[in-house]
């Protein structure tokens, strides 16, 4: 395996893991909580849930970066050569650390002290804005996949 195809192989699993485990998280395991528990149990699914999920979005937090570089280097020699298009993926990763890294240290932190004092009226207000910046960091994501799938690296 060449330096560039292992570089691009663990770019993709990354975006995969953080965009796929939002995607799923937003799309199937939200309304499956909502239609098979209530509020408590699925504030405490919750609270289970994203402490372990973002384990993995750390993964992919530090991985992008690393293959990012690597892959730019590889390919163009610099980011003086990259293209337009590589520079919004940039821009659009450090969005999207930004808002999980607000979530992770903002939000989180909340919903598990609701939790864990049975404050089911706190913990479903923060689980709503958890629910809004996920769902925002995932149309971002999907639209950076958009980005990288209309323009390959190859």
């Amino acid at each position: 395996m060449t330096a560039f195809a292992l570089a691009y192989t663990l770019h993709v699993l990354a975006a995969l893991v953080w965009v796929g485990g939002m995607f799923f998280a937003w799309m199937v395991l939200r309304p499956a909580a909502v239609a098979a528990l209530e509020g408590p149990a699925r504030l405490k699914l919750w609270a289970e849930v994203f402490p372990r999920f973002f384990v993995w979005v750390w993964v992919a937090v530090v991985l992008l970066p690393i293959s990012g570089v690597g892959l730019i280097h590889l390919r163009f020699s610099g980011f003086e050569t990259a293209p337009r298009y590589v520079q919004v993926m940039m821009g659009l990763y450090v969005v999207m650390t930004a808002l999980f890294i607000r979530i992770q240290s903002l939000q989180l932190p909340t919903l598990r002290q609701a939790v864990a004092d049975e404050d089911w009226p706190t913990g479903a207000t923060t689980l709503g804005n958890i629910r809004k910046l996920v769902g925002i960091n995932l149309i971002i994501g999907l639209l950076l996949v958009a980005v990288a799938a209309a323009r390959p690296m190859f």
